[in-house]
């Protein structure tokens, strides 16, 4: 697998990493703890080294679930894994960066993972009742101490990146960012990225599933599935948004490969500091995805995407307006 280096800091991890949310949290078919640790190791097999998590995935019981599988292959491995949500009676209950929260995040992810540092610790939304500089210093800290290796932010403004990384330097950020989400070219994130040194790690690079050729009008998702709440996920959303569907099969075609693997190879291709993070449950999925590593896409292909993309217009906001309040604080 070819390696790719995030931030100027040195983390070095494989061109795809792995989301591992997906497994037993949030798309209504969870697989179980022995399936979902085989999978995990699956992936160490191939290749992987860079796998993500969070404390409010489950909530818990995904650091659990990745600390079981790669214990083997601790030092073999990155982790990644994020604060930043407020569980109360094991829900979801808004936001918490306060720093001693962020300290007992850490402890109890470590316990979790069972492991001695996290190699990334994300804030996993931006708390705007928490200056920045109070949780950047926070983890500074922590990485002073050898819990934490590095420092990472989720879905927030450029600005606040700035003042994040003048106090403890930001080695990466997790923003969604696919071919149906490209906010970070726009929004100042790809410019802060390129001038503070700062990778990226695009989160839902298929589009939530959409981008694989999977789904369409008559897809049926399950009550617990959190897609019914997106925007993007109605029938209707999803039946005009298939002309890029269509988009992705022809240039698949052309290339002998799938449409997930251009929409993987696309991303690869923007900078060579992007590590995209694909989930899945199935192991032929996992496969397929790794396989966009080999797809080449040539500078006349990616223009004549880039064209083909401006004719298109995506339906649909990509959360609910609750949860998009979160994003670019």
């Amino acid at each position: 697998m070819e390696k790719r280096i995030l931030g100027s800091q040195g983390l070095v991890v494989s061109a795809l990493g792995y989301g591992c949310m997906g497994l037993n949290f949030g798309y209504g078919h969870a697989v179980g703890r022995e399936e979902g640790v085989s999978l995990i190791r699956a992936a160490v097999d191939r290749g992987v080294t860079f796998f993500d998590t969070a404390e409010v995935y489950g909530p818990y019981t995904n650091e659990e679930m990745v600390g079981e599988a790669l214990r083997p292959v601790r030092d073999q491995v990155v982790i990644a894994t994020k604060f930043g949500f407020d569980i109360v009676d094991g829900a979801q209950s808004g936001l918490n960066s306060r720093p001693d929260q962020i300290r007992k995040v850490c402890d109890a992810s470590l316990r979790r993972l069972g492991i001695e540092v996290i190699d990334l610790f994300y804030q996993h939304r931006v708390d705007t009742k928490v200056p920045i500089e109070d949780v950047a210093g926070t983890v500074r800290d922590l990485i002073a101490e050898g819990k934490v290796r590095h420092f990472g932010l989720s879905e927030p403004s450029a600005a606040t990146v700035r003042r994040a990384h003048a106090v403890q330097p930001v080695t990466a950020l997790q923003n969604e960012y696919s071919l149906w989400t490209r906010g970070p070219e726009t929004n100042g994130i790809f410019d802060a990225c390129e001038e503070l040194g700062i990778g990226l790690v695009p989160y839902s690079p298929l589009g939530k599933g959409f981008l694989t050729g999977a789904m369409g009008k008559d897809s049926k998702l399950a009550e617990n599935d959190f897609r019914k709440l997106l925007p993007r996920f109605t029938p209707e959303a999803m039946e005009k948004n298939q002309a890029l569907i269509d988009l992705l099969r022809r240039i698949a075609q052309d290339k002998g490969a799938t449409p997930a693997q251009i929409a993987l190879a696309w991303l690869l291709a923007q900078r060579p500091w992007i590590v995209p993070i694909p989930g899945t449950t199935k192991l032929h999925r996992l496969e397929e995805n790794l396989g966009a590593v080999d797809v080449e896409l040539t500078t006349r292909d990616l223009e004549e995407i880039r064209q083909l993309l401006a004719e298109i217009d995506v339906e649909g906001e990509r959360y609910p307006a609750r949860l998009m309040a979160m994003i670019g604080n």
